[in-house]
């Protein structure tokens, strides 16, 4: 794919506007009917507020923070107020506002790239469930905050859905992103989810992960988005046990720009010792990737997912989703044994390795 220059962004979160109306009634009281005493009014039970999160025991603070990029906390740096212009891409005759960007519907910047796209991808339905593509892109390359749906088997991702729409698959650290897929799930119709499965199976494969062995990386904070973005002083520190995935243009990226891809920076080594334990299982110590999901880790039938080439950071959070039980669907027990003896270092390891095949 060609890469284009970057591109300024103003961008910024749409206000919802709240209508509400009052309705008076005329008293009425008859000439010879005495005033009713009044009647206490009896305040309707509030309804209970619906959690998406796991259960509380399945909650985790301990757990390492790179594959979850949290909500940017108070004082963070905020997207510019949207003042309305359209926003332009290189090599694209589209032109959307911020306001279409971060809207119900996903902006298609490039129609002639991928194949026609359906309606649930696309449109969404206002009140139910934003368009696919808004998080996942027109594409299905996803973000490191979603998922790479591009080439998926389409029985993995149904199941997906139902796991979710049971309340079997949730994240094990609270206010993720997968909190806005659940009532996706729960409340997308059948035949939008398959339109839009199939369509994203139909999508080839994608160079768009760039993998960095390096000591240090830039200093990142948490961006809008659940995107993680460099810290504008510049700084630099050490990786540490961590693998640090953000965007090749965070301006293209809030532009929703299904041609930019990530950096992942990962520990000098970690590929290598990736491929060991994926290959072998480290000598016998874990189960080998390979065993499930085929040598050249593209998958195995319609119930094993691809791992080549795909987010670190959604790899890494799979693995401690299962590891701690908060994903716990159908086929989820396959996995419980081959994760349950990974350290964190394993996990880095695995998750640095797999993002650096081609899908």
């Amino acid at each position: 794919m060609p890469r284009h220059r970057t591109v300024a962004v103003s961008a910024s979160l749409a206000l919802a506007a709240v209508l509400a109306c009052s309705v008076s009634l005329a008293a009425f009281q008859a000439p010879a009917t005495p005033a009713a005493t009044p009647q206490a009014v009896i305040p309707a039970p509030a309804r209970a507020r619906i959690s998406y999160e796991a259960p509380t025991e399945l909650q985790h603070t301990d757990l390492p923070q790179w594959p979850y990029t949290p909500t940017p906390p108070p004082g963070s740096p905020a997207l510019p107020p949207d003042d309305g212009q359209p926003h332009h891409l290189p090599g694209s005759t589209k032109a959307f506002t911020t306001k279409e960007i971060d809207g119900v519907g996903a902006v298609d910047w490039f129609p002639d790239s991928h194949p026609k796209a359906p309606a649930p991808v696309t449109e969404g339905k206002a009140g139910v469930y934003r368009a696919c593509g808004t998080c996942h892109l027109i594409n299905g390359y996803g973000k490191s905050d979603t998922e790479n749906l591009n080439g998926m088997p389409v029985a993995y991702m149904q199941q997906q859905l139902e796991d979710m729409k049971g309340d079997l698959r949730h994240a094990a650290v609270v206010n993720m992103g997968v909190i806005t897929m659940i009532p996706v799930a729960k409340g997308v119709p059948t035949e939008d989810a398959k339109a839009a499965l199939d369509y994203f199976h139909s999508i080839g494969p994608a160079k768009w992960i760039r993998v960095v062995e390096a000591d240090t990386v830039p200093k990142t904070i948490p961006g809008p988005h659940r995107l993680t973005a460099v810290d504008a002083s510049g700084a630099k520190e050490p990786i540490d046990n961590r693998i640090i995935e953000i965007p090749e243009s965070f301006d293209r990226t809030l532009l929703r720009d299904p041609t930019s891809g990530f950096i992942a920076y990962v520990p000098v080594g970690s590929v290598k010792k990736g491929e060991v334990l994926v290959k072998t299982g480290g000598g016998g110590r874990i189960m080998a990737c390979t065993a499930c999901h085929g040598a050249d880790l593209h998958g195995m039938g319609d119930t094993i997912p691809p791992l080549a080439g795909r987010s670190p950071s959604a790899t890494g959070r799979q693995l401690y989703d299962f590891k701690t039980g908060a994903r716990h669907g159908k086929n989820s027990a396959m996995m419980k044994p081959v994760v349950e003896k990974l350290t964190d270092e394993d996990i880095v390891n695995i998750s640095a390795y797999l993002a650096s095949l081609p899908q």
